[in-house]
């Protein structure tokens, strides 16, 4: 590749992303690709860490002999025209052509050596490039998903910013309709919109109605960030999308104002991104011209990236925030910022383990191949590949925050009583717990110190005081997690050491 290509392919770093697409190829038959032959030309697309568009031709033959080629292609074609013709079931499927094509291409790209690498169709890529630049078409703000409306964010340079909106805000009325007993769903259909439409928006401040109109717009959210205490400030990335590197560096401008000097990144959840967006970050932290990672490829090439200009030389002090889902460019970052810099700590749990780099292949119906073409390596030369970063300091999160999804979940017609075991009385037992109403146990046996709190948890929140588990108990406990969670910063046990470390304590 020359000097000029490097420059032009677009690199992402992502984490595995798509378990569900995973589960799929396991199931598909390798039957490999049936249409790759016949696009002539096609565009590679960087996926971990950011470029442009490169034109590659296909090529009939590589890896294997011309007789090969033509062997397996034969193959292909046979079970293509059986499965198509002959197949009893495909008279079932509307699109069996298609479903052919794409049942081969998963097949073809799946490999128990890389889970990172695979065909994804149009409308999965689209997904997958809007889950990383997380933008949308509304006012910009951030409100508690339960209980009353509370703005917890307001996002720089978004409409609502402008129109004056402020973090603490109640929602109380959108275009003249009631929101407060609204699902925070309905709320956000309301609010959102398109493009250049407006929304008068009414929220209650200090018990005064506050009245505004706002013109609706594209909003970048993938960074968020704030002024905690005097110099201290927080900067949550994320992901690293199309527009992050101009984010951060507008929060990093608007805190130094406020007189910056020490500050909190909080890289917990981010699966990555794009390199473009990764040298930009970093050019924020570290001078310029200083390495960020190296990419190895498979012939033994390797490739340097390193930081532009444009670094905030008042932060002095930084404690980067990670957990399990800290994956791929977020791992560069963190890295790069640890083995450059002096006075960063880490905090938090284990990171992912991603160490490998994708590139994306777009074909004309919007489908691509998104393949592993590199490892990347730290600055140290160190490989976190299956292993991930261990922190300086390792804090877990409270427990019910470490809990699954469906343990919170149980049928209308569910209950738990005395005596009885449950992975949903568990789960209730950490909630009641985290909001304050001692629980003698949390493994999943039903006592009388759980029917007790559950007794005061229902009595102080309207529910019938049975002392009962039911399904809608479970979810107002939910609902008040969410809630603490999002409104109260002292339940957030590692932002909490963070912001003790740099306040020296």
């Amino acid at each position: 590749m020359s000097e000029n290509e490097k420059k032009t392919v677009k690199i992402k770093l992502e984490r595995h992303l798509w378990p569900d697409e995973m589960r799929e190829r396991q199931r598909r038959k390798q039957v490999t690709a049936l249409m790759i032959a016949s696009l002539a030309v096609v565009f590679i697309v960087g996926f971990l860490l950011g470029g442009t568009l490169h034109p590659v031709r296909s090529s009939a033959g590589v890896g294997g002999t011309v007789n090969q080629d033509k062997f397996a292609q034969g193959k292909l074609d046979s079970i293509y025209s059986i499965m198509k013709n002959e197949w009893y079931f495909g008279k079932d499927d509307e699109n069996l052509e298609q479903d052919l094509i794409d049942s081969a291409l998963y097949g073809m790209s799946s490999s128990a050596l890389d889970p990172h690498t695979t065909y994804m169709s149009a409308e999965q890529t689209l997904a997958f490039s809007t889950a990383i630049d997380n933008n949308f078409v509304g006012i910009g703000i951030q409100y508690n998903a339960s209980g009353p409306k509370i703005v917890t964010r307001v996002f720089a340079d978004s409409p609502a910013y402008h129109a004056g909106v402020q973090v603490g805000d109640i929602l109380m009325k959108a275009d003249g309709q009631d929101l407060t007993d609204l699902p925070s769903d309905d709320v956000a259909d309301l609010v959102r919109g398109e493009a250049g439409t407006q929304v008068e928006l009414e929220v209650l401040r200090d018990n005064e109605p506050v009245t505004m109109t706002i013109t609706r717009g594209e909003v970048n959210n993938t960074v968020y960030g704030e002024m905690l205490d005097g110099s201290l400030g927080y900067l949550e990335i994320i992901s690293f999308g199309s527009t992050t590197g101009v984010e951060c560096e507008r929060y990093l401008s608007m805190m130094s104002e406020q007189g910056l000097e020490r500050l909190i990144i909080d890289l917990r959840d981010n699966g990555g991104g794009y390199l473009d967006a990764l040298v930009s970050v970093s050019s924020l932290f570290l001078p310029e011209d200083t390495l960020i990672m190296t990419q190895e490829y498979k012939d033994g090439r390797r490739v340097e990236s390193h930081t532009t200009a444009g670094q905030f030389e008042n932060i002095q002090g930084i404690v980067i925030l990670i957990n399990g889902d800290t994956a791929s460019a977020s791992e560069v970052l963190t890295l790069a910022l640890k083995e450059q810099r002096d006075d960063v700590t880490l905090v938090g749990t284990q990171s992912y383990g991603k160490g490998s780099v994708q590139v994306q292949r777009p074909f004309a119906d919007g489908s691509v191949l998104k393949y592993t073409n590199s490892r990347w390596l730290s600055p140290n030369e160190e490989w976190i590949n299956g292993v991930g970063i261990t922190p300086d300091q390792i804090v877990e999160l409270p427990p019910v925050l470490q809990t699954t999804t469906a343990s919170f979940m149980m049928e209308e017609d569910e209950s738990y009583t005395l005596d009885q075991v449950s992975e949903h009385v568990a789960s209730a037992q950490k909630a009641l717990a985290f909001l304050d109403y001692p629980v003698g146990r949390s493994d999943g046996y039903f006592d009388t110190s759980t029917a007790q709190a559950l007794r005061r948890y229902q009595t102080e929140h309207n529910l019938e005081a049975s002392g009962v588990l039911d399904a809608a108990t479970l979810q107002s406990l939910v609902s008040g997690v969410r809630y603490r969670w999002s409104m109260d910063k002292s339940v957030d046990n590692q932002l909490q050491k963070a912001v003790s470390i740099l306040n020296g304590e």
